[in-house]
């Protein structure tokens, strides 16, 4: 997606050759134009998918998964990180670790949310490690529904994630692959049939 590749180069900042900070478009600030424009290409997509959710998890998942949501017409539900005092019964969860925080979360969702047969769509901001992606398909797993893909809007090609994905058998999709991060600028990794 050129606009958010272009984005990224003007508005990212590489902090260094593993972390991308994106506070100015989606992880902080939210530009929802690029947002409305990422669900028009999530929905592109996975249009013929038969999607009736979209999951994503708190925070950064939420703007795109939101408007892919929107998009699409189906309803959407986010993962919380932290425990409240209204989610606690009939609830689902799983351990996440985060690369960027470097801890390990129990994510948690409300099972009412999140129900058998659905086919969902996982929606998230970034995808390093696949981490966050498989905490969230086991919560899919856990509700008897099925996930019907993996939408990241940028993806850090040069971390494990996406072949961890793929070798589990989901389909991943993602809107800016890096390829590398270096001298404060994102090398994008280009399709040979383009």
């Amino acid at each position: 997606m050129k606009r958010l590749e272009e984005m990224i180069n003007k508005e990212g900042i590489v902090l260094s050759d593993q972390v991308l900070k994106v506070d100015a478009f989606l992880n902080h600030q939210v530009d929802p134009t690029l947002m409305w424009e990422i669900a028009y290409e999530f929905m592109n997509r996975f249009q013929n998918a038969g999607i009736t959710r979209i999951l994503t998890i708190e925070a950064g998942g939420i703007a795109p998964a939101m408007m892919t949501a929107l998009r699409l017409g189906v309803p959407m539900v986010y993962a919380r990180k932290t425990k409240s005092l209204t989610l606690n019964e009939g609830t689902i969860s799983a351990e996440v670790y985060s690369f960027t925080k470097q801890q390990t979360s129990t994510i948690t969702v409300a099972e009412k949310y999140l129900q058998q047969g659905e086919r969902v769509l996982i929606i998230d901001d970034f995808l390093a490690n696949g981490e966050a992606a498989f905490g969230l398909a086991k919560l899919v797993e856990q509700a008897g529904a099925e996930v019907v893909g993996i939408g990241i809007v940028i993806e850090k090609s040069f971390q494990p994630g996406r072949e961890k994905l793929l070798d589990a058998g989901f389909r991943v999709e993602s809107l800016a692959r890096i390829e590398k991060l270096e001298n404060g600028k994102a090398t994008f990794v280009r399709s040979v049939n383009v």
